[in-house]
C-alpha cells in the first residue's frame, strides 16, 4: 500500500508560489484559490500562513527586498548605496507586477529582513554626511529611480495593451513627423538617442548622476 505524505506548508514556500502566480498573470492572478491549487492543499489551510490577501501582497513584496545583498558596512558609503540599489533593480524588474503594487501602496515590505535592506540604505546616506531630511530626500529618490526604470521597461501583462494596428499611425512615426528641425529643434535633435534608449543599460548613468548630487549636497563636501 503507497502512502501518500500530505504536503508541509510554510510561510515561505506560500509566498514563493503567491510571486510565481504574479510573475505569469500579475496581481490579478493572485488569489487565495489559485494559490492553493498551485500548491495542492486545500484553501483554508492557506490562513495557517498568511491572514488575508492583504498580507499575501506585502509577504510577497518583503521576499523582493530580502532578496537584496546586504553589502559590507566597511564599503564606503557610495559603494554600499550603489550595491544595494542595484540589487533592489534586479530583484524587482524580475517581478514587475509587485513593483506595481509598491508604487500604489497595496503591497508593502513588512518583515524584519525588508526593514534591514532600508536600515543599510538609510545608514550608508547618513555616512555620507546627509542629515535626516536629507537623507529621507536621497531614499526617495533612489528608491524612486529603481520603480521609475522597471515600470519604463516592463508591462504588467494583465494590462490590456491597445496595439498600433488600431491607430492612424504609430507613436515613432508621429513622433519624427511632428519634431522637425524648425519647430521643435531641441526634440528633434534628441530624439534618435531617446528612441535608442535603453533602460537597463542606461541605469548605472542614472544612478552616478544621483550618488554624485548626493554627495555634493553632505555639509563639506563628504568624501
Amino acid at each position: 500500500m503507497t502512502i501518500q505524505r500530505r504536503r508541509t506548508l510554510s510561510r515561505d514556500a506560500v509566498l514563493d508560489a503567491a510571486l510565481g502566480l504574479a510573475d505569469e498573470g500579475g496581481l490579478g492572478a493572485v488569489s487565495m484559490r489559485r494559490l492553493a491549487s498551485r500548491l495542492g492543499v486545500e484553501a483554508m489551510s492557506l490562513y495557517n500562513h498568511v491572514s488575508g490577501k492583504a498580507d499575501l501582497l506585502d509577504g510577497i513584496a518583503s521576499r523582493i527586498f530580502e532578496s537584496v545583498t546586504v553589502p559590507d558596512t566597511a564599503l564606503p558609503w557610495d559603494e554600499r548605496v550603489r550595491v544595494l540599489i542595484r540589487g533592489c533593480y534586479q530583484a524587482m524588474r524580475a517581478h514587475p507586477a509587485v513593483v506595481q503594487a509598491l508604487v500604489a501602496e497595496t503591497a508593502n515590505p513588512r518583515s524584519a529582513g525588508a526593514l534591514a535592506v532600508i536600515d543599510k540604505l538609510l545608514g550608508a546616506l547618513f555616512d555620507a554626511g546627509l542629515d535626516e531630511r536629507a537623507a529621507a530626500r536621497g531614499y526617495r529618490s533612489l528608491l524612486g529611480l529603481v520603480f521609475g526604470s522597471v515600470l519604463v521597461e516592463t508591462s504588467d501583462p494583465a494590462v490590456p495593451v491597445v496595439p498600433d494596428s488600431e491607430r492612424a499611425e504609430p507613436i515613432a512615426d508621429w513622433f519624427v513627423r511632428m519634431a522637425t528641425p524648425a519647430s521643435l529643434p531641441n526634440l528633434h535633435r534628441a530624439l534618435p538617442a531617446l528612441m535608442a534608449a535603453d533602460c537597463a543599460a542606461d541605469f548605472g548613468d542614472e544612478l552616478d548622476l544621483l550618488i554624485e548630487g548626493l554627495r555634493a549636497s553632505a555639509p563639506n563636501g563628504h568624501p
